[in-house]
């Protein structure tokens, strides 16, 4: 690898993100917990691990009871809010982030069922002829905490885009192998308890069309929900799953972040105690109740319920016995495999197929030598994999047996995932995807403002619909300002389809004003009417610049428009490019705030560093 890409590596791993950061630190703790774990119950006498999390907890009210154990309430009740975050996340990644483009999602689920199907199929095949194939549910699940603790101590250069791949899986993964414990290692299902959980989800889609006291809601419903699931006879964990899926998550909506900024400036000409909780409130109300959820559970759940669910499961009891059995024990090696072998070729194989018929693709940067290391982690199977061996298992002698495997091929898998990782990064070194300009400005292709030899560039791929990007052309006109002749500036389409439904359409109207040389006059309308951009509002926009309004509309529909409009996407898509403002300073991908003072000094740095500086990009 060149000192270059040394360089380069280290500053992703420097701005992994919060999310890495939080995995890794969880990891960690997980560790931890789970070497005590181990520990206390092989040194303490007389069954304390064993006694201590027998411990009964009862919840009464009125003359309802529940008594659950202490081992149930971190499994079944404090892990329900881990399942909980990871579905807002997915939840997000679907809606408005890097899973948006179908094809591109499609390839994380496909290979989640094979990574369920093909270590099912190993287990039975090595347990055939020993009665015990019936406990296939063992190798079938990828712990989703150890799964992503694990790649935040690897730390891979740029892990965001395996990190969602493997998140994606992982959530899939979760879901199949507890409807596998609710339909084949469950005492039967209620069809009454499960026809109110499917009532109760009803009421949580529609509790977003609520004027306010959506927040109390959720959680009133979302803990029903949990009981009717529990009682249905489906491990309960899957409400979580379930309700964060039901919670809206959307962009910043222009009003509401123009509503706070007037609040704002009231607040700085008048400060009091209602202004500010005006401001306040404002605030929290312009994000959406996902993002807000995440952000406020988050630490809870990293740093303290999942080590407390490490160190309630990992005390598995080993003696001399019990090691020299399963060294030889078919149902052992059949979970070793299975976890190791089988996560390993169902999710590779998968994957690779899924690309070569066409079916979907990878985000850009992920290769498939990336995705054979997360499939190798992926087999690090904890949580429901000891979860389902006493359901499974009656003889407790086979149950320690199958522990042993479980841990076992957790750390073989954990070792294959870090050695295929670091050998691939080593024979095809990774980069930053996005971290270069896909194509050289062109003069005769691109709508550039400024000397088309200005010696500072400044690319921005941007959305007219979007209200940041609205913000970003005054930093832009500062800019230029504060350079004069001696800046070009360029501009690039890159309408989010998916949260800005008038985006495109607004492109090819840009690109038809461009067909008559008022591009930048015409944008300038469609970034001061954002909430109009109907398409009588498109051509009356025209009319106002002074343009053939006949020829304007066909333009708008002609293919070239659509061609150019898409030429622009595709460059960005092929940068990983899915969020706007996006800037480019020279050939070099921007990092960080867009304000006038941010993007100058971007360029001064530039300038001062020429050439040789190695790029940056998002981890």
């Amino acid at each position: 690898m060149t000192t270059g890409a040394v360089s380069t590596a280290r500053t992703a791993k420097k701005r992994s993100g919060a999310a890495g950061s939080g995995d890794r630190i969880a990891a960690g703790l997980m560790l931890a917990a789970a070497i005590i774990a181990v520990v206390w119950a092989n040194v303490v006498p007389h069954d304390g691990y064993a006694h201590f999390w027998e411990t009964p907890i009862e919840f009464a009210i009125g003359s309802a009871q529940l008594e659950i154990t202490l081992h149930e309430f971190v499994n079944d009740v404090l892990m329900t809010l881990f399942f909980f975050l990871v579905g807002l996340e997915v939840k997000r990644e679907f809606t408005i982030g890097e899973l948006t483009s179908r094809d591109r999602a499609l390839v994380p689920v496909v290979a989640a069922v094979a990574g369920l199907l093909v270590p099912a199929l190993v287990f039975v095949a090595m347990t055939a002829s020993s009665g015990q194939a019936h406990a296939w549910g063992i190798v079938i699940s990828t712990d989703t905490a150890f799964l992503l603790g694990a790649l935040a101590l690897l730390a891979p250069p740029f892990p965001k885009r395996l990190r969602t791949f493997l998140l994606t899986l992982a959530v899939v993964d979760d879901v199949g192998a507890l409807l596998v414990i609710g339909l084949f290692y469950s005492s039967g299902l209620q069809p009454v308890p499960l026809l109110v959980a499917v009532v109760l989800m009803v009421l949580l889609a529609l509790v977003r069309l609520l004027p306010a006291g959506r927040g109390l809601l959720y959680a009133v419903l979302g803990a029903a929900l949990w009981a009717a699931v529990m009682m249905g006879g489906i491990h309960p964990t899957l409400a979580g799953v379930a309700v964060a899926l039901l919670i809206p998550v959307f962009p910043p909506r222009r009003s509401d972040v123009e509503r706070t900024a007037q609040l704002t400036q009231a607040f700085r000409e008048s400060p009091n105690t209602a202004y500010a909780a005006a401001v306040t409130r404002s605030v929290r109300d312009s994000l959406s109740i996902n993002e807000r959820l995440d952000a406020a559970w988050r630490p809870y759940v990293a740093f303290g319920i999942l080590p407390i669910f490490a160190l309630a499961n990992a005390g598995v009891h080993l003696d001399a016995e019990t090691l020299r059995d399963a060294a030889t024990s078919p149902l052992t090696w059949a979970v070793i495999v299975g976890l190791v072998a089988g996560k390993f070729a169902g999710i590779t194989a998968a994957t690779a197929l899924v690309q070569r018929m066409g079916w979907g693709r990878l985000a850009p940067g992920l290769t498939l030598t990336r995705v054979a290391g997360g499939a190798a982690l992926s087999g690090i199977g904890f949580t429901i994999s000891l979860f389902i061996i006493p359901l499974a298992l009656d003889d407790p002698h086979a149950q320690d047996l199958a522990r042993v495997g479980v841990l076992t091929g957790s750390l073989l898998a954990f070792l294959l995932g870090w050695a295929v990782l670091s050998i691939g990064d080593r024979v095809r070194p990774p980069h930053a995807v996005g971290a270069r300009l896909n194509r050289p400005v062109d003069p005769d292709r691109d709508h550039i403002k400024g000397r088309a030899d200005a010696p500072y560039t400044i690319v921005e791929y941007a959305d007219y619909e979007c209200p940041f990007c609205s913000r970003a052309t005054g930093s832009v006109s500062a800019v230029r300002a504060h350079f004069g002749d001696e800046i070009r500036w360029v501009y690039r389409h890159l309408p989010l389809d998916a949260v800005h439904p008038h985006a495109t359409a607004a492109a090819r109207a840009a690109e038809a004003a461009a067909a008559q040389g008022r591009f930048f006059e015409y944008t300038a309308q469609l970034f001061d009417n954002q909430a109009r951009l109907e398409p009588e509002d498109l051509v009356a926009y025209a009319d106002r610049v002074g343009l053939d309004v006949d020829r304007f509309a066909r333009d708008m529909r002609s293919a070239e428009a659509a061609r150019r409009v898409d030429d622009d996407r595709d460059d960005a898509d092929l940068m990983d490019i899915h969020s706007t403002p996006t800037f480019f300073i020279g050939d070099r991908r921007h990092v960080g705030p867009y304000d006038s003072a941010s993007l100058i000094r971007a360029l001064e740095d530039a300038a001062v560093r020429g050439a040789d500086s190695p790029p940056t990009a998002p981890g």
